[in-house]
């Protein structure tokens, strides 16, 4: 029964590292990362956590409670006409940033993870 099991396994791996071969081989799929890699130079990239967007005098107190709530966390006050908008970090994968939420969400239930 192991022999059985482990043989289905290294077959598994197999036709997966096969897979992935083909996969990654295509030149239409290359062709496709490189575009990827260029506009990522010319454009912004990352993710942030926003805690408010709405009046000013709301805004400007939550980013003084976050400030002191998380003071290693870098804050951005924002006025994009006609609200405010506090953000903070700055996350170069959408997993860290969704790792920070989880524990910023104790404090800030509002908070949502948004692209730069």
């Amino acid at each position: 029964m192991k022999a059985i099991f482990l043989l289905i396994i290294m077959a598994l791996g197999t036709i997966v590292a096969s897979a992935q071969e083909m996969y990654n081989n295509k030149p239409a799929i290359q062709k496709m990362i490189e575009k990827k890699r260029e506009y990522n130079k010319t454009h912004k990239k990352g993710y942030l956590i926003q805690l408010y967007n709405g009046l000013e005098n709301i805004a400007k107190n939550t980013r003084k409670r976050f400030k002191e709530e998380f003071p290693e966390i870098p804050t951005e006050l924002e006025y994009k006409a006609p609200e405010w908008k506090v953000q903070v970090g700055n996350y170069k994968t959408r997993l860290d940033a969704d790792r920070a939420l989880n524990k910023i969400r104790e404090k800030f239930s509002g908070a949502i993870v948004i692209p730069m």
